[in-house]
């Protein structure tokens, strides 16, 4: 069916574009926690799976900012500056890793994140 399959396309385009906004900070500072969920928001209503991957995303930007700030209070003691990296690497892989999963129709939980929000 033309139609399914058209829906089945927008829904995976919308949640990797999900996956990578959060790459927007990067030109605007704090659009990478903005856009992803403003568009989380805006379509969640639509699709079962781009609000699966919305929360996929809103939990590990919450856990990287928890984390962040706990590494930041640990580079007092040196031991936070490698975590920071580490950190860093993880905020550029896991989105896509996420992305590339999202485009092959997968909800892909980045490993290490938290779940504020349940993810089904």
């Amino acid at each position: 069916n033309q139609v399914s399959s058209n829906a089945q396309m927008d829904d995976k385009t919308w949640t990797l574009i999900i996956h990578l906004s959060q790459f927007c900070g990067f030109l605007i500072p704090l659009a990478g926690l903005v856009v992803p969920i403003v568009l989380w928001q805006v379509k969640k209503n639509e699709s079962p799976l781009i609000d699966q991957h919305g929360r996929i995303v809103a939990n590990w930007m919450l856990t990287a900012f928890i984390a962040g700030v706990v590494c930041f209070m640990l580079s007092f003691v040196l031991i936070g500056i490698p975590l920071l990296i580490v950190l860093g690497l993880l905020c550029i892989v896991f989105p896509i890793v996420g992305a590339i999963k999202a485009n092959d129709g997968v909800a892909w939980p980045y490993p290490g994140s938290y779940r504020f929000f349940p993810v089904d």
